[in-house]
């Protein structure tokens, strides 16, 4: 179907370090699980309430692999870009089971560090791009104007050798 977009954005924190595994061709696959939480006053009891989903995120480019790998810790706030897949695969008993996940392909995909504590605090540390072959400039105003989108595939923005300063103000 023409015109029809399949794109997940999350913000969340890691429920776990990083598993990395490799494939049969030596390409690393990065396995990552973040929560997102959502809370509200109740209207009845004024109690307040949360809500935690996790997400599978599975990483197949090198150089987000290369990233999540070094950088990646438990408890990180992270924003991830791709898109969503279900997989159907086989359990030991031989049923079908379905798995949806959230897919950074090899040139898709946005990987970056929101904090480098784990902790929530820290600012932004790093935007990972997986090679955005569209060279889209979707979203490269604002908050984010400092780091590359969709260049050069895993290279690191806001670094110290860059001449131009980055606008720490909230733009609203």
């Amino acid at each position: 179907m023409a015109g029809s977009v399949n794109k997940v954005i999350l913000v969340g924190n890691l429920g776990a370090d990083p598993e990395i595994r490799r494939l049969n061709s030596g390409d690393p696959v990065v396995n990552i699980r973040i929560a997102t939480s959502e809370s509200w006053r109740d209207k009845n009891s004024g109690e307040r309430k949360e809500k935690t989903e996790w997400h599978n995120v599975v990483i197949f480019n090198d150089q987000l692999a290369k990233v999540a790998e070094q950088y990646l810790k438990k408890g990180m706030k992270v924003y991830v870009e791709g898109q969503l897949q279900t997989r159907k695969w086989q359990d030991q008993t031989g049923n079908d089971r379905y798995t949806t996940e959230v897919v950074l392909q090899k040139f898709r995909g946005e990987l970056q560090m929101l904090d480098a504590r784990g902790e929530g605090g820290g600012g932004q540390v790093g935007n990972y791009s997986g090679g955005n072959s569209r060279g889209s400039d979707f979203g490269q105003s604002g908050p984010n104007e400092g780091f590359s989108r969709g260049g050069g595939g895993g290279s690191r923005g806001g670094g110290g050798g860059s001449s131009r300063e980055l606008d720490d103000e909230i733009p609203f």
